[in-house]
């Protein structure tokens, strides 16, 4: 039986390894890639003490699915007026688990929890392949965002 379980700080070590395993696959790479050391300490130090809440699905004690929904703080509008938003990310499960509604459940939890918080907002990014999912889940598609990156400015 699969549990669901918010993790705290002793369920780092399986955070963090279902988590490297995600983006292994998700970013195309082979099972001998070795991440940098700063990328593998500083996600390691977020999820100790950032502002956001991961969700791990267990079974026979190994984390076979994972989410997380990160919180951040603007300045107060209309239309979001506690200034909470929430951005969810590395929702993933397990390739022998898919399927079965765990990611389902998973992101559920957050969404719940994000709504308890007072967040007025959950964004996500996601793949052409995921959006039928998260519009099952009612997440609407939008273009009223644009975005500049380091990478993107030229000085």
């Amino acid at each position: 039986m699969i549990e669901y379980k918010i993790a705290d700080k002793q369920d780092i070590d399986q955070v963090m390894e279902i988590r490297l395993e995600m983006l292994l696959e998700v970013n195309n790479l082979s099972e001998q890639y070795e991440y940098a050391d700063d990328f593998v300490s500083a996600s390691r130090e977020y999820f100790l003490n950032g502002d956001q809440t991961t969700v791990l699905a267990i079974d026979d004690g190994k984390a076979i699915g994972c989410a997380s929904i990160c919180y951040i703080t603007i300045m107060p509008t209309f239309s979001h007026p506690t200034g909470q938003r929430a951005h969810l990310m590395n929702v993933y499960t397990s390739k022998y688990y898919r399927k079965q509604g765990i990611a389902e459940r998973m992101v559920n939890m957050l969404i719940r929890e994000a709504w308890d918080r007072g967040a007025t907002e959950i964004s996500l990014d996601t793949t052409e392949a995921g959006r039928s999912f998260y519009r099952k889940l009612g997440f609407m598609d939008s273009e009223e965002c644009m975005v500049l990156t380091k990478e993107d400015r030229i000085v």
